[in-house]
């Protein structure tokens, strides 16, 4: 049976005008839970994407709108286009935060790597093995899965064999410490694109995670700077981690059902010795 993009799309889409402001833009991101909104025009037809990236990146302007920082040129797809194409996108177009379906140039839907997950594993039971240290990461249930590639096998073996540990990124980490400075975390994320990282202290124990969405709630307050200026102010310190021997199965649900775009994986001394995102499991 062949999927398409319209049997997995989101339809209700919150999405902003070009000329709003770019504060506009962050509340409503922050209301929603996302990190990335459609711009569209009067018309609903699309014109661009804006990230909270791009809000990070013309923070300093008071006098920006959204058409100022959003992107223009956007991967968007047809309601009839075969999920594994989106798939083949979002892989290629690693910074995707989403992709847009239209049809006859009017916005009807978005996919998101979520949306990909959640379909995968539609039906699934969540199964709570993952290490409770505190609450949950506040962050958006946005994109970092990729499409199935192995038809429930990697590397041979069935995915229900596998363990955390055999699919984390655990070589070339990038962890900050707690007291680096907002304008130097947040060119850390851009750099590497990431939407997250991980906080250590100097004996690599996790300390928790810093994210886009702390990084705005530390710097932008109806235009005005907060007083925060260091990671450790902003900073989720209540992070729920997986561990290398845990069930990727496990894991799996954890990331789709509860939303989570990345989880540190630690040891048995609370010392981060990997990540998992929605990309290492696909």
């Amino acid at each position: 049976m062949v999927v398409r993009a319209r049997d997995v799309m989101t339809e209700r889409v919150v999405t902003i005008w070009a000329d709003a402001p770019l504060a506009r833009a962050q509340e409503r991101m922050a209301e929603s839970r996302f990190s990335a909104l459609p711009v569209v025009d009067r018309r609903f037809s699309l014109v661009g994407v804006i990230s909270l990236v791009d809000v990070l990146r013309h923070r300093d302007d008071p006098y920006a709108v959204v058409g100022d920082a959003m992107t223009e040129q956007v991967v968007s797809v047809l309601p009839t286009t075969n999920v594994s194409i989106v798939a083949h996108r979002m892989r290629v177009y690693g910074e995707l935060r989403l992709v847009p379906v239209v049809d006859k140039g009017i916005l009807v839907g978005v996919i998101t790597r979520s949306d990909l997950l959640r379909h995968r594993h539609s039906g699934g039971r969540l199964r709570r093995t993952a290490r409770r240290i505190g609450g949950v990461v506040p962050v958006a249930p946005l994109p970092e899965a990729m499409a199935p590639r192995g038809a429930g096998r990697i590397g041979g073996r069935p995915t229900s064999s596998l363990r955390v540990a055999d699919v984390m990124t655990d070589g070339g980490l990038v962890a900050i410490p707690p007291e680096l400075a907002l304008d130097e975390t947040a060119e850390v994320l851009l750099s590497y694109r990431f939407t997250a990282v991980p906080v250590v202290d100097d004996r690599d124990h996790l300390l928790g995670i810093v994210s886009e969405a702390d990084l705005m709630h530390g710097s932008l307050d109806g235009g005005r700077r907060l007083r925060a200026r260091t990671v450790s102010e902003v900073m989720t310190r209540d992070v729920e981690v997986v561990h290398p021997g845990d069930p990727l199965t496990d894991a799996e649900d954890l990331l789709s059902r509860r939303g989570f775009r990345v989880v540190p994986v630690v040891d048995a001394e609370d010392v981060l010795v990997g990540v998992l995102s929605r990309s290492d499991l696909l």
